[in-house]
């Protein structure tokens, strides 16, 4: 009896230490890298009291800098939407010459720094730039005005919705929508009652990760914004600004609000998955 229990709970007991190991090494590595940092910004934001934390969140650059940041994203991220879903459909229903470079281009500020992202449209729409000459003849800025701000963060965060899409697209198929265009459906009514139900999650996902991005992108807009304080500087350059001033207070607090609109966006993905975990598993690729 002991000769033949011994070898199967050597193994068990084994598959359950390493189990443990694996699980105490991924929640040490969160909170050393991903945790800690994040309670940092929060602690040093509010060193000095809350009433200086609040006091430099009124500042008229921080609310600025708050209203542009949202209005960058509520003009990007749409856009994104309208580009995500006709560059998946087009992947996954249509042959057509040219396709495999279209999901290479998809990918492409993927591979792309956001600093050489934004010398591309300084490049192209700067005073000396390829379209610049033209475009001041007409009495038409782009650089250094939010619409610069709008053009970068759109290249950065264009794959995210693309690419939460495709692989679902291509692993649902489009028997669904063959049927109902046999059964006499137009092409907005097959898309809003059989496309759209089908990949909503996916696209829902998408836009959260895309408008995330699109909030806490640096690189690309700094290039492009010129930081004229009030006119174009974003949440994320005014803590540089800030920072670079030896404003730390005021640094960090804007850095945790930026935090913050990550959490809240965080927690509106977690508990839509919680609230429609059904559908959602309803709605997953080899469910049907």
């Amino acid at each position: 009896m002991n000769a033949t229990t011994i070898p199967l709970r050597q193994p068990r007991r084994s598959r359950r230490v390493l189990h443990l190991a694996l699980i105490l090494c991924a929640v040490g590595f969160m909170g050393l890298f991903l945790i800690l940092p994040l309670a940092t910004v929060f602690v040093e934001a509010l060193r000095k009291g809350l009433p200086m934390y609040l006091d430099a969140i009124a500042q008229p650059g921080s609310l600025s800098a708050m209203r542009l940041t949202l209005w960058v994203a509520a003009v990007a991220v749409p856009l994104n939407i309208v580009f995500g879903i006709a560059a998946a459909w087009s992947m996954t229903h249509f042959r057509f010459p040219g396709k495999a470079l279209l999901g290479a281009l998809i990918d492409l500020p993927f591979s792309v720094s956001p600093v050489i992202a934004g010398l591309i449209y300084v490049l192209l729409f700067g005073a000396q730039g390829w379209f610049g000459p033209w475009l001041e003849a007409h009495g038409i800025r782009i650089i250094f005005t939010a619409t610069a701000l709008v053009l970068a963060t759109m290249f950065i965060t264009l794959p995210f919705i693309a690419r939460e899409l495709i692989p679902l697209m291509q692993a649902q198929g489009s028997d669904e929508e063959e049927a109902a265009r046999v059964l006499g459906a137009g092409g907005w009514q097959m898309f809003f009652r059989v496309t759209l139900p089908k990949i909503r999650w996916a696209l829902l996902y998408g836009v959260l990760l895309c408008n995330a991005r699109a909030m806490g992108e640096f690189g690309a807009v700094s290039v492009v914004s010129g930081m004229i304080r009030g006119l174009t500087t974003t949440m994320p350059l005014e803590v540089e600004m800030r920072y670079n001033e030896y404003d730390h207070v005021g640094a960090f607090a804007v850095a945790s609000l930026l935090a913050m609109l990550g959490l809240v966006t965080l927690g509106a993905k977690t508990f839509l998955e919680w609230r429609h975990r059904g559908e959602l598993a309803a709605h997953a690729p080899g469910s049907h």
